[in-house]
């Protein structure tokens, strides 16, 4: 039994970040190798990156997921988009003229009849939503004029930031809040690990030998949701989609030193391997479970397994993959694809924490404690660390 209760710290107020640093690469970053922690500021990250390895980015992008709706009774009813129902393609959803549906959360949804049209608050001829499933929270959105949803959506949606930060969402959070490198749309929290890089930054592991990788995981809000249970593995993952490129996918079999920037991308690359097991066993769900990595035993090595998904794909004639993962990286969990990850700091009691403690052990706690001892910020718009695996 893991419990949810050795995951917890005090964390004050005064060490959460609630607005970003000026400069993305200002951020200080503390650096933790060998049972020893030593600081830095993140532009310099490239002086403790191994020469030659792999950073491996999740370039997913924010969309402004957050509408707010209102009843002829004057109630208001706000959804957060979560992902694509029919159709079920992010791309064939943002592209929609008239009408898609989605699943997602709902806010005062006692209030929202079945089958009910409603109309958005402040623009009521712009776009109608109707409740068509309560217990799945599937929404119907529709609209008559002939603008995409995606470019719609950028003109009454809302960047939604993450609760913990406590305050409204402002106008230069739909800058700060995007990685620079952000590229397929579709996330409701942004992979905060990757909002330190810049391009200088870039340009300087450029110039050491150090190459870059990308791949697509939509965050979630189930990011957010706090473990309840006091067992953690009796805690719900929500499922997250995820694709990977078939470039991508030969970057990281063919280079064995691998940094993963943050704990969505070290969540796609340990579910890689274990969809490549699922291909080993003649087994193509594409969808790693939540219980999965302690239900099944592999001897394949990590490269091996990336190429059963390589075979995989070739024989399908896909170009990238596309699957889902429940994935729940726990304490004793050993991540198999990476040399050492790229992170902010988290929230006590969190699945994210507890990820962290897969890659530096037990030592989370004294890093932790140096953090906030040394004024590090905390959580999405925090400070960087880059841990390597113990």
């Amino acid at each position: 039994m893991i419990k949810k209760s050795d995951f917890n710290f005090d964390l004050p107020e005064a060490n959460i970040a609630k607005y970003p640093l000026s400069n993305r690469d200002d951020s200080r970053l503390l650096v933790y190798r060998d049972g020893k922690s030593e600081y830095d500021s993140f532009k310099n990250i490239k002086e403790y990156l191994p020469a030659n390895s792999l950073v491996v980015m999740n370039n997913a992008k924010v969309i402004p997921a957050r509408l707010y709706f209102k009843r002829v009774s004057g109630a208001t009813i706000e959804i957060l988009l979560l992902e694509p129902y029919i159709p079920a393609s992010y791309e064939e959803s943002f592209n929609s003229t008239s009408t898609c549906t989605w699943k997602c959360i709902i806010g005062n949804s006692k209030k929202w009849k079945d089958n009910e049209v409603i109309h958005l608050s402040n623009n009521p001829e712009t776009i109608s939503a109707m409740l068509i499933d309560r217990g799945e929270r599937i929404v119907e959105l529709s609209w008559s004029s002939k603008e995409s949803f995606t470019d719609l959506l950028d003109s009454i949606g809302e960047l939604p930031l993450p609760p913990y930060l406590n305050r409204a969402t402002e106008a230069n959070d739909a800058l700060t809040y995007q990685t620079v490198f952000a590229k397929n749309a579709g996330s409701v929290a942004a992979p905060t690990a990757g909002l330190h890089f810049t391009p200088a930054v870039f340009d300087s592991m450029s110039q050491k030998g150090i190459e870059t990788s990308e791949l697509t995981l939509h965050v979630g809000a189930g990011t957010f949701l706090p473990v309840k249970a006091d067992n953690v593995e009796d805690h719900e993952m929500h499922r997250e989609y995820f694709e990977v490129t078939l470039h991508s996918l030969n970057q990281i079999i063919n280079n064995n030193v691998r940094v993963a920037v943050g704990t969505t991308s070290l969540r796609v690359l340990e579910s890689l391997y274990w969809l490549g097991v699922q291909f080993a066993n003649n087994k193509n769900g594409l969808l790693v479970t939540k219980m999965e990595p302690y239900e099944v035993t592999s001897a394949l090595s990590y490269e091996e397994s990336m190429e059963h998904i390589k075979t995989y794909m070739k024989t399908t004639g896909i170009v990238t993959l596309q699957a889902s993962t429940e994935i729940m990286i726990l304490p004793h969990y050993v991540p198999r694809s990476v040399t050492a990850l790229i992170t902010n700091f988290h929230l006590p009691e969190s699945t994210l924490l507890m990820l962290i403690a897969s890659v530096v052990g037990d030592s989370w706690k004294a890093i932790y404690t140096e953090a906030l001892q040394n004024y590090f910020r905390f959580l999405s718009y925090g400070d960087s660390s880059l841990l390597f695996l113990q």
